[in-house]
């Protein structure tokens, strides 16, 4: 264990590395039942979608623990799968086998920019500055995830401005702004409980805090009655799913998903372009997190990005687990799930400790596990992990020292790549303001020869993503 994770080399332990693994898993479990109803929607069978989100998270978490040896977990990303099941087989009318084909094809297409080290192009390509914006950023981003789990926001409506049916049906706001919640509800006041005990275990710097926190929460919300225990036990229907899953297995690859996606010729620019959204939003979303949490903690060193630039192979930890991530997404478009991808819940085990593949292992393991004991799993309830979100990202805000505000040359596009983030619920969207407004700032100085390739490059395809999904 110790020679094949490096646990000294790390500055980590067994022990560390297993709580770092629970913790990073609770952080996430919500996703085992959130994307089952999500893309079941489709009509993908629910049963089929909860194991193939299952199997998906724990071979792309194993490959990502045993093949780079790095604290991240990986599962069906959430806004993606919105893509998919809104936009995609709602709203451009592809069957959800033609939907699975696309992703299958953006996880191709991951695999070649990071074999052929695109990818890790992109990234070195990006100014410090505005990879310590990016890290800061994700902080506020996993801190909004976490109020807004925690049912602290409300969003009050101007009455003048919905938008009404003849039938006299209020069917939109327009105008909607939010406020803090009345906090009289049992949720809530579970939800500020566990905020206090977690920041109290920090201050006092108890081993294993964050972990703690939940578990001890989710105990709370049982006289709360916000978690029901007599719901725990063995899943029942886990044969039937098995079933379901394998009649769904494969279907991308088939008749009715890729073999009939270019079928239609008229359509095949159209499907060009959706998987160009998918690959670009996958893309950065995996960016954005390895930049935030591995420079911060020292997951991805200095010494590790050297080694980066000038071997070949897959000889840096960046290397495997960029290439790690890019098949997951393969992986689980052939069980029938929406793209796999590097998720930002990681930074809670990485907030506890976590510096090794082991952490990834042991999370890998209880999803899994969560195959058989999901009642049980489920138990842990928003409340409980939302503090615990809310306080990583707390942690992660420290980047932002290393800007320079007073200088609005740099200001104005960590501002833009940090803060939208969070307003625009989405990593790589706030990564794009980022970037197109660096190039803006450097266009009026006239500095754009300063600005590497690479990054102008990604830059207009993120001008174009936009024009592709206003056309869409």
């Amino acid at each position: 264990m110790e020679n094949f994770f490096k646990l000294k080399e790390n500055g980590t332990n067994l022990s560390t590395e297993i709580i770092a693994g629970f913790t990073t898993f609770f952080a996430m479990s919500y996703i085992i039942f959130v994307n089952p109803a999500m893309l079941s929607q489709t009509g993908i069978p629910w049963g089929a979608v909860f194991l193939a989100t299952i199997i998906a998270s724990a071979i792309g978490t194993l490959v990502m623990g045993l093949f780079a040896n790095v604290p991240y977990a990986q599962a069906p990303g959430m806004g993606l799968n919105a893509f998919f099941t809104y936009t995609v087989c709602f709203g451009l009318g592809f069957s959800w086998q033609q939907a699975l084909a696309m992703v299958f094809i953006c996880g191709l297409v991951n695999i070649f920019i990071t074999v052929t080290k695109i990818r890790k192009s992109i990234i070195k390509s990006i100014p410090v500055s505005l990879q310590h914006a990016i890290g800061g950023g994700i902080g506020i981003f996993i801190s909004y995830i976490g109020v807004k789990s925690a049912g602290l926001l409300q969003f009050t409506s101007d009455p003048g401005k919905n938008i009404i049916l003849q039938s006299g049906t209020v069917i939109a706001d327009s105008s909607a702004v939010p406020g803090l919640v009345t906090l009289d509800k049992p949720g809530i006041l579970l939800a500020l409980i566990g905020l206090v005990l977690i920041v109290i275990l920090l201050v006092l710097k108890v081993k294993g805090s964050i972990l703690i926190g939940i578990v001890a929460t989710t105990l709370l919300g049982i006289p709360f009655g916000v978690v029901d225990p007599s719901t725990a036990g063995a899943t029942t229907g886990v044969v039937a799913a098995f079933a379901e899953l394998g009649s769904v297995f494969g279907a991308a690859l088939g008749s009715e998903g890729m073999l009939s996606l270019f079928s239609d010729g008229t359509k095949i620019p159209l499907v060009l372009m959706t998987i160009f959204a998918f690959s670009l939003s996958d893309t950065f979303d995996t960016i954005g997190t390895f930049i935030g949490t591995g420079r911060r903690s020292g997951i991805f060193s200095d010494e590790d990005e050297k080694t980066m630039e000038t071997s070949t192979g897959f000889k840096s930890k960046m290397d495997k687990a960029l290439f790690a991530d890019a098949i997951a997404t393969s992986v689980g478009a052939v069980l029938g799930t929406s793209n796999t991808t590097t998720y930002v819940e990681s930074a809670a085990g990485i907030s506890a400790g976590g510096r090794t593949g082991l952490t990834s292992v042991t999370t890998a393991i209880l999803f899994l596990l969560s195959i058989f004991l999901a009642p049980i799993a489920g138990l842990v309830p928003p409340e409980a992990t939302a503090p615990a979100l809310i306080v990583v990202g707390i942690m992660m805000l420290s980047s932002f020292k290393e800007i320079h505000w007073d200088d609005l040359d740099e200001a104005i596009p960590a501002f833009f790549a940090g803060i939208f983030m969070a307003f625009c619920y989405s990593i790589s969207y706030g990564i794009s303001a980022g970037f197109i407004f660096f190039c803006i700032v450097k266009l009026c100085k006239k500095q754009i020869k300063e600005v590497h390739p690479i990054l102008i490059g990604a830059t207009l395809l993120f001008i174009l993503n936009f024009v592709i999904l206003a056309i869409l």
